[in-house]
């Protein structure tokens, strides 16, 4: 069976809880680029210490590898 890249979108990464997540989430890896703690193409992952993408705080955001913080568990 294929995957429905379309459907995917429209029932969850099109919902605008998703979008703001996604938003903030990079606004994360930004403010990380703009202190030099990240680089464009680093292979590396902004890890959110609470687990909360929304907190964008500087005390809450670390570089990470993607092994290592895609293996974290989430919070809701």
């Amino acid at each position: 069976m294929a995957r429905n890249y379309k459907k995917e979108y429209r029932e969850y990464q099109g919902t605008s809880k998703q979008k703001k997540n996604r938003a903030k989430r990079n606004a994360a890896r930004r403010k990380l680029m703009a202190t030099g703690a990240a680089h464009k193409g680093d292979g590396k992952d902004v890890h959110h210490r609470d687990g909360n993408p929304q907190n964008n705080s500087r005390s809450n955001l670390m570089v990470t590898s993607r092994k290592k913080n895609r293996g974290n568990l989430r919070v809701s």
